[in-house]
């Protein structure tokens, strides 16, 4: 990918300005999709679990291949009418029950003043590297609404266009995992320098941590207020941090946000790599939680008060078996939620660049007709 190309200001569409293959009205789609993934959000009961997976709009998709072909990424996130036209690319073709907002989590880190890059050999670059107090301190939290007003105007495109019969859900990534890319200068393959920060100097960690927070929840917030039905939390770097450091590091911050967003709508807090200690996500005051593949679902479930909502949580491998390896492991994990109120069916991770078509088909009809 050319960097010189993604580091240019993505072209800001006048009203009316059409994509390729245009915007429709409306998006087809059942009735009563977005209140059966509102009612699962809230433990009540519902016909079948609602659907949607996450990394839905994306690689996996040959319409979504066709833009990248034209523009780059972060073009596609910045300009409204096709962060809008990506979005919908997946609830067009699967009908899922929930749409979620195409963004990046990095966004954040631009808006409060330090902007990004793909690298040409991949991975993210960050424009500049925290290393000092005084790299903290520059950076702003009081321009989200101006710096990421494209989000703003992206959302209430979507909400038109799905007509009320789909959900839509914002969403961000936690400080913690913000923190880990903005410390670290990028993507790596090892995450250690926000961890040694906050064994070696809590006040910075913490100061660090409290601006993403602030500028987070303002995030969050301006998102509800375009139109999001439901938010989602991604820590996905939540796994990389000793059970006893959880909280302080990470869960706390979340906590924070959740409490800051006053129950406007239901968040989902998603994990990766938690594994036993997905208890700690309770403590966040999510009203969902997102639970990786490495764990029982059901179990978790068991293990909550009867008001949080549980996601997920097939493992994304099984999207490039076959359909019927994916019909037959979705109808297991169906299974063994039976009966159980609040379960938004999900994978527990995102959909892989290699998932096949069919199989994605396959789970979602699966699901559909699930008795």
């Amino acid at each position: 990918m050319n960097a010189n190309i993604i580091e240019g200001k993505a072209p800001r569409n006048e009203p009316g300005a059409s994509v390729p293959g245009g915007l429709p009205e409306t998006v087809k789609s059942s009735p009563g999709n977005r209140e059966r993934f509102l009612d699962a959000c809230h433990c009540r009961a519902v016909d079948r679990p609602p659907v949607w997976l996450m990394r839905q709009a994306g690689r996996a998709l040959p319409e979504y291949r066709a833009l990248k072909e034209k523009y780059t990424f972060l073009q596609l996130v910045q300009t409204p009418d096709l962060a809008t036209e990506v979005t919908l690319q997946p609830i067009r073709r699967f009908g899922f029950d929930a749409a979620v907002l195409f963004s990046d989590i990095l966004v954040i880190a631009e808006a409060m003043g330090q902007a990004y890059h793909f690298r040409e050999q991949g991975g993210i670059e960050m424009e500049f590297v925290l290393n000092s107090a005084a790299d903290i301190a520059r950076l702003e939290t009081g321009a989200v609404r101006e710096r990421l007003d494209y989000v703003a105007r992206a959302l209430p495109l979507i909400k038109t266009a799905l007509g009320g019969r789909t959900a839509l859900l914002g969403f961000c990534g936690s400080p913690w995992t913000l923190a880990n890319f903005m410390i670290e200068g990028g993507s790596s393959r090892e995450f250690t320098r926000a961890k040694a920060l906050f064994y070696t100097d809590r006040p910075l960690f913490n100061s660090l941590m409290e601006k993403l927070t602030t500028t987070t929840t303002e995030y969050l917030q301006m998102q509800i207020d375009a139109g999001a039905d439901a938010l989602q939390i991604f820590d996905t770097l939540g796994g990389v941090l000793a059970p006893d450091a959880f909280a302080a590091a990470s869960g706390e911050w979340m906590g924070k946000i959740i409490a800051g967003l006053r129950n406007q709508v239901p968040v989902v807090v998603f994990a990766k790599g938690m594994n036993s200690n997905w208890p700690a996500l309770l403590q966040t005051g999510a009203a969902v939680l997102g639970i990786d593949w490495t764990v029982s679902l059901a179990g978790v479930k068991a293990g909550l008060p009867a008001k949080v909502a549980v996601q997920g949580n097939l493992d994304p491998i099984l999207l490039t078996t076959t359909p019927a390896v994916v019909a037959a492991e979705t109808t297991r994990l169906l299974t063994e939620m039976r009966g159980t109120k609040g379960h938004i069916f999900n994978l527990g991770h995102g959909v892989t660049p290699h998932a096949k078509l069919e199989n994605i088909e396959s789970l979602v009809t699966t699901v559909r007709n699930y008795q």
